[in-house]
């Protein structure tokens, strides 16, 4: 079996047996693909010429031309999980990758908005839709139920009108390795979800092009399901005049909202759930306590305060 035939069974694997994202699968290929045309390069075009050697001259090259530590942190990850799936399919008599390390990539969190600063926002979002034009109106939707559910953006544009439950004030969402959760929100992003739905959502499909057959949520100028990338420009454009470091797309709210969670006295196995962070540990990294709640414990607990 040639490299690329090789790749082409792994990348289904990981995508139908795996249930990896389609982002999570497009990454796994521009690695691999980089990986397969180094190797040619030197003259190995099968699996078995995939050697420890190789894999390290290639992740130093990649240090060579610049990229971040982080990237050579997902390169050396992709080429472990391809070895390994080579090996477990007899392509290979040994796993490389298994011996195969990479520099740590050094974590960076998004920075947190402040409650009041995030309110202002939320505010002026809702004062843009208060004349009900369908498109702002959606945008408030999507920054309070971001906010409120604490939703990644591929979890909020996958949602569709089934995973909605109004009554209950829940989202079915479907996160990470196709794991399903169900999250509540409260009643700021119920009222702009209920307005959205009634109003705004039909408005978008009477005015599409063409009869939407998407049964999404949120719904582009032309009745499709919105995509990322919408999203980000528009929770960007939200964030831009709030003062501090850091990116200001929609992840700063899933951030913040999990930070409010644990500084208003949430557990923080409870804030893992609602985040559906398979470990806790990576909850612990992800999210931070704030300097007055770490203080206000310390006042609280220790008997020397």
């Amino acid at each position: 079996m040639t490299l690329d035939g090789a790749l082409d069974d792994y990348l289904a694997h990981v995508r139908t047996e795996r249930g990896y994202s389609a982002h999570t699968v497009a990454g796994y290929r521009a690695d691999l693909v980089d990986l397969i045309g180094f190797a040619e390069q030197r003259g190995v075009h099968d699996p078995a010429g995939l050697e420890l050697g190789l894999l390290r001259d290639w992740l130093w090259a990649a240090t060579e031309r610049g990229l971040a530590r982080a990237s050579i942190a997902r390169r050396a990850a992709s080429a472990r999980g391809f070895t390994a799936w080579l090996h477990r399919r007899g392509l290979i008599a040994a796993d490389p990758g298994a011996r195969l390390k990479a520099p740590r990539a050094q974590r960076t969190l998004p920075r947190v908005v402040t409650e009041h600063a995030l309110a202002d926002a939320l505010a002026a979002l809702a004062a843009r839709a208060a004349d009900g034009d369908p498109v702002a109106v959606r945008d408030a939707a999507i920054a309070e139920l971001l906010y409120a559910a604490a939703l990644r953006v591929s979890e909020l544009v996958g949602l569709d009108l089934a995973d909605v439950d109004r009554r209950r004030r829940t989202v079915l969402v479907t996160g990470k390795g196709a794991k399903q959760r169900v999250v509540p929100y409260g009643a700021p992003a119920a009222r702009a979800l209920d307005r959205y739905l009634e109003s705004a959502r039909p408005a978008l499909v009477a005015g599409a092009e063409a009869a939407p057959t998407t049964s999404a949520v949120f719904l582009g100028v032309r009745g499709g399901r919105l995509g990322v990338r919408s999203v980000h420009r528009q929770i960007a454009s939200l964030l831009e005049d709030i003062p501090g470091s850091g990116p200001g797309g929609p992840h700063a709210l899933r951030h913040s909202a999990a930070t409010h969670l644990l500084d208003g006295g949430a557990d923080l196995r409870a804030v893992q759930e609602f985040l559906g962070h398979a470990s806790l540990g990576t909850t612990q990294i992800y999210t931070h306590v704030s300097a007055e709640r770490l203080k206000q414990s310390y006042r609280t607990a220790h008997p020397r305060a």
